[in-house]
């Protein structure tokens, strides 16, 4: 277990995995349970009318409290800093009022950084750089980046528009290098609870959401989106389903070109999800691996008996 400063609070709980892993699901029956609120760990529920390509199932909640999620409208460029910030007093909210913070989400490097303690300026737009970059390609920007700092996270350079954006941040981190790691005040005491998902049964699963989600409108959500005015470039930044099924609606992919790379992209993101997950546990944190295939009691009850044993080290 990893060094920490405790806090009088109970330990936020936060339950990690791959995509497709049933977290949410899990997180709700934990905090039926023990009387818990849930903070979405993922970097695109945020956003307002990104609801089925972003899995957010709502109505999986019941009457749980959520926070975290719509709380941006689709078109901006939530953050890092931004989730830090909010987080933070989310779970200060929760807390306040006697619950429990519950955080739910495969965004690998929101939860950890979270947990971390970590706290990040605010970066400026920088104009200048923007438009020196704009007429370069994505090899040539990931190449740029690749020069600047070693790419542990590659939907830095997803797009071209995620590229210039990680350009600019580390550019101004060269310049501004006493804010380039930010500030570490304390670790959150955590207890830190994996999801985990048999290879194939996550292909499985993952093969027979995209279809399912695919019936339920998420071509029809995404073409409303650019219809209410949001730009296509904008959409593709998100990448995954945002950005194949904006290629396939503005006509750059036909609908089965676009479903074979989709689904290829979803498998290798859930292959990444779990390679961070893994470098967690190398960097110190310790993660207690739950089958997904337990009952929702036994895995409730188990978590439980985890936080029981934590409480008394």
């Amino acid at each position: 277990m990893r060094d920490c400063n405790t806090y009088s609070a109970e330990p936020v709980i936060a339950i990690v995995g791959p995509t497709a892993s049933g977290k949410t699901h899990r997180a709700v029956a934990l905090a039926e349970a023990i009387d818990g609120e849930i903070i979405s760990g993922d970097s695109r529920q945020v956003y307002k009318g990104m609801t089925i390509g972003t899995g957010k199932d709502l109505s999986e909640y019941g009457h749980i409290r959520y926070h975290l999620i719509d709380i941006v409208d689709a078109g901006e460029k939530y953050n890092l800093h931004r989730f830090l910030k909010d987080a933070s007093e989310a779970i200060s909210d929760i807390r306040a009022r006697g619950r429990r913070p519950i955080v739910c989400g495969g965004t690998g490097l929101y939860v950890e950084s979270l947990l971390n303690g970590l706290s990040l300026p605010e970066v400026p737009e920088n104009k200048a750089l923007r438009a020196k970059l704009a007429g370069k390609t994505l090899d040539e920007l990931t190449q740029i980046l690749s020069g600047m700092k070693q790419l542990h996270n590659v939907t830095d350079v997803d797009t071209a528009k995620r590229a210039i954006r990680a350009i600019e941040i580390q550019t101004y981190y060269t310049e501004h290098p006493e804010l380039a790691g930010g500030t570490v005040p304390s670790p959150l005491d955590a207890i830190v609870i994996g999801v985990d998902i048999d290879r194939d049964i996550r292909r499985q699963k993952i093969t027979r959401r995209l279809h399912m989600r695919l019936e339920e409108g998420m071509v029809d959500e995404i073409r409303g989106l650019i219809e209410s005015g949001i730009a296509p470039d904008d959409l593709i930044y998100y990448g995954l389903e945002y950005k194949f099924i904006t290629e396939h609606v503005i006509g750059r992919l036909s609908y089965d070109e676009m479903c074979k790379q989709l689904e290829i992209a979803i498998h290798q993101f859930a292959k990444r999800q779990m390679t961070w997950f893994r470098g967690m546990e190398r960097r110190g944190y310790e993660i207690h691996w739950l089958s997904s295939e337990m009952a929702d009691d036994d895995f409730t009850h188990e978590v439980q008996t985890i936080i029981a044993a934590h409480a008394v080290r």
